[in-house]
């Protein structure tokens, strides 16, 4: 097996000079093993040490412990402590490492992306697939970073001279290269994973990813387009019944999941959430998120599991079930699926009037869940209750609770009440001063740091 090392002579963004590694040679991007060995390796970044990483550094535990899902039990002097507390100035490491790991990973989707575009040996359909990932995974990145950030740069080359130079654009703009660069994937990837497990991005997963981008963009009618798309493909996706499995790696229900790194090896959101004796060793459900499912709530009873030390009771997300080394992993890192496309749906439905639609949507939800059709029938109510839905489906999932608190405009009302100190300009993350000290162009450093 022919492995291609990914590693940078450099962890900062800015300063990224040519890769210290087989990627600088062309020659990798004419086979299609050591091709889609580049590619691949951008996913284990992923799931090891980027945002989307189910590890302390992820969105799903830091946003967590950010907004109102999880309360923290580690050491005092952990970064995951800063963010707790919301004390994350321009200096910590969360914020550096966020922001230095994710340019890092799409400088490469942009190596793959032009090393395979200038292969002369790849056949024209391997050249289409790895440019398709490459582009969704750019795309990917670039949106978790300008809802962790706001105004950020969008970086589509791996011109190292030019990139140390680069300047910030809003996030409307961000969205809309988002937008086309998932456009360009949609075009490019075929309708099915070739790998078979559902760990590599085709066609329909970009799908997802752009009614996503849309949705927060303000684009109600292609964000309603692009999920029902996604929803039509009722012969390759379908909802789960079974709330215990729908986190196996097998779920119909998953559009796209990353896999651990060895077999036997426990997704790291499993290492995470789960313990099994109190106080809990690291972070554990909110009072505020178990006390927020309505009674008889299907999810309550198999995501929501209670410890207790005979005095003192927790919870812990139980989504994942696999806490630790097994003989074969029996989860993957779930990172979209096909109840989002409903709630999306719902949404998009919702702000353009549709509201019978968006009942619709919102009650193949509810009703999955064991709960009754909604009761909500003007546009204010139907939003509202679709962002209790989102709050009770995606707790603990990539920071959905944080985002989408912000992108409604409820951050800072809801926050102010629970998190202490909480002040409305912690909306947005500090730059990394080392960036804005390498980089002027990079300035102004977010308000109130």
């Amino acid at each position: 097996m022919v492995v291609v090392a990914m590693t940078f002579g450099c962890d900062s963004f800015v300063d990224v000079g040519l890769p210290n590694s087989q990627l600088s040679s062309g020659t990798v991007f004419e086979e299609r093993a050591t091709a889609n060995a580049a590619m691949t390796n951008i996913y284990a970044k992923l799931r090891d040490n980027g945002l989307l990483s189910g590890n302390a550094s992820g969105m799903s535990v830091a946003l967590g412990v950010y907004a109102d899902e999880l309360d923290y039990y580690g050491i005092s002097t952990g970064e995951t402590q800063f963010l707790y507390t919301n004390t994350v100035l321009p200096t910590n490491g969360v914020v550096t490492e966020w922001w230095s790991r994710s340019y890092n990973q799409i400088y490469a989707a942009n190596t793959v992306y032009e090393g395979v575009n200038n292969s002369t040996k790849l056949a024209q359909t391997d050249k289409d697939q790895l440019m398709g990932e490459a582009l969704f995974v750019r795309a990917l990145v670039h949106f978790s970073l300008t809802n962790l950030f706001g105004a950020v740069p969008y970086i589509t080359t791996t011109n190292y001279e030019q990139n140390q130079i680069v300047n910030k654009i809003t996030t409307q703009e961000v969205y809309d290269r988002c937008i086309a660069d998932l456009t360009a994937a949609q075009a490019l990837l075929p309708d099915y994973d070739f790998s078979g497990s559902r760990v590599r991005p085709n066609k329909w997963v970009a799908t997802a990813l752009l009614a996503r981008v849309y949705l927060y963009h303000g684009n109600y009618a292609e964000a309603a387009n692009e999920a029902s798309a996604v929803l039509n493909e009722t012969g390759t996706y379908s909802l789960v019944t079974d709330f215990d499995s729908a986190f196996l790696k097998d779920s119909p229900s998953t559009l796209w999941q990353l896999i651990p790194q060895n077999n036997g090896a426990s997704t790291g959101e499993g290492a995470n959430f789960i313990f099994n004796y109190g106080p809990p060793p690291f972070v554990a459900l909110s009072s505020a998120l178990v006390t927020a499912f309505e009674p008889g709530d299907l999810r309550r009873v198999h995501w929501v599991r209670a410890i207790s030390n005979g005095s003192d009771t927790w919870y812990h997300a139980y989504k994942y079930k696999q806490q630790s080394f097994a003989g074969s992993s029996s989860e993957y890192s779930i990172v979209l699926r096909l109840s989002e496309l409903y709630l999306i749906r719902a949404e998009a439905r919702a702000k353009q009037g549709f509201l019978s639609g968006a009942q619709d949507d919102l009650n193949v939800i509810r009703n999955l869940a064991g709960l009754p059709d909604t009761t909500a029938s003007s546009q204010e109510e139907l939003l509202s209750a679709i962002l209790q839905e989102r709050r009770v489906e995606f707790f603990t999932e990539s920071g959905h609770r944080f985002l989408d608190l912000k992108r409604t405009g409820q951050v800072t009302t809801v926050l102010d009440v629970v998190k202490p100190g909480w002040d409305v300009h912690e909306a947005l993350f500090p730059l990394p001063q080392n960036e804005l000290l390498l980089n002027s162009n990079l300035e102004p450093q977010n308000a109130g740091y």
